[in-house]
């Protein structure tokens, strides 16, 4: 255990999994971006969850990372010098003001069952501990703010289920993926009377990511956005205003769906799917359906551009009933994530 390269205080009083050439370190610079790809992909593919995320993408990823210090909160694990598992973690703030430790990662799974996992996550934990005790001291977080470690992952994730619930971890929340399976008869949904949909231009920008972000602070685990977020949302290659349906009231912002398409998923998976995602109304033009118009709106535009099919995700207890709306345009539930929390309460060392 020559090569434990992380902070030492995170390694005190954990006991490590028996494992000859193990070892533990941060990340260092862009030549890990390969290696954290791989861990992703092949962790992925061994759990039946789709992803086409590319070198690129990660190293993307990473210049927009907010209250996440790479070199402090992404740890790698190898064994004899190759990287078998990765994870990554960070702090976000609820609209309720409930702190969130959140985390994700990845284990090549003929490395699972030895205790890596369980170490990866005990590591992960304290490094949010930590950040959460600091953040109390200097006064950035309340006293009797309530605080969660978070991880979402997918239902066909068994492996990660089975170590979250070991370890104290419950299903928050649901979140529901359908599918609408082909872009024939999309129903006919007028827009409400006053508003209409133009053009997106970039003056526009950031007017419609502050309306979608008031509409979607009445939703379950809305998080602060940061400015990142907001450059990260137009740096995205899948980003294509052209698609985005937005309704104007005016000079107001109504509602909208920002439609895109993944490229590089379609390349993988051989089909032709879009996604009718970011769909949100302002509470003002609610109720007057708004959405559906937008929605059927969406559709047409992805046909329009040679797609077959369409996917979108939603709350399974969203509280505007949106499940039953997207059923009523032909989508479809096709699969779940979830969100897993354990609430935390102690601090560093206090066990």
């Amino acid at each position: 255990m020559d090569n434990l390269m992380i902070c030492a205080d995170l390694l005190h009083g954990i006991h490590l999994p028996d494992i000859p050439g193990l070892s533990l370190r941060n990340f260092r610079d862009e030549r890990d971006f390969p290696r954290i790809h791989r861990v992703i992909a092949e962790s992925a593919q061994a759990d039946q969850v789709e992803t086409a995320e590319t070198v690129e993408d990660i190293t993307r990823r990473f210049q927009y990372l907010h209250h996440c210090d790479p070199f402090r909160d992404v740890l790698l694990v190898e064994i004899s010098g190759e990287t078998v598992g990765y994870g990554r973690v960070w702090w976000e703030v609820e609209s309720s003001g409930a702190w969130i430790g959140a985390m994700t990662g990845a284990l090549l799974p003929e490395w699972r069952g030895l205790g890596i996992g369980r170490l990866m996550l005990t590591l992960a934990e304290k490094r949010l501990r930590a950040i959460a005790f600091q953040m109390e001291r200097s006064g950035e977080l309340a006293p009797a703010a309530r605080r969660f470690f978070e991880m979402w992952i997918s239902f066909y994730e068994q492996d990660k289920r089975a170590l979250l619930e070991a370890h104290g971890y419950t299903i928050a929340r649901v979140e529901n993926l359908m599918k609408r399976p082909n872009l024939e008869d999309i129903p006919d949904a007028p827009m409400p009377e006053g508003l209409e949909v133009r053009p997106v231009l970039p003056e526009h920008y950031r007017l419609i990511w502050d309306a979608a972000q008031e509409a979607f602070q009445d939703h379950w685990g809305y998080l602060l956005p940061s400015e990142e977020d907001f450059y990260a949302w137009q740096s995205d290659p899948d980003f294509d205003p052209t698609l985005f349906q937005v309704a104007w009231d005016g000079d107001q912002v109504a509602g909208m769906v920002m439609t895109w398409i993944n490229q590089q998923e379609n390349v993988k998976y051989n089909r032709k799917r879009g996604y009718t995602e970011g769909i949100c109304v302002r509470r003002p033009w609610r109720r007057r359906g708004l959405a559906r118009a937008l929605l059927a709106r969406s559709l047409r535009a992805l046909k329009d551009r040679q797609m077959e099919e369409a996917y979108l995700s939603v709350d399974s207890q969203n509280l505007n009933q949106a499940f039953r709306l997207y059923e009523s345009v032909g989508f479809c539930l096709d699969r779940q994530t979830a969100c897993y929390r354990k609430e935390f309460f102690d601090e560093p060392g206090s066990k």
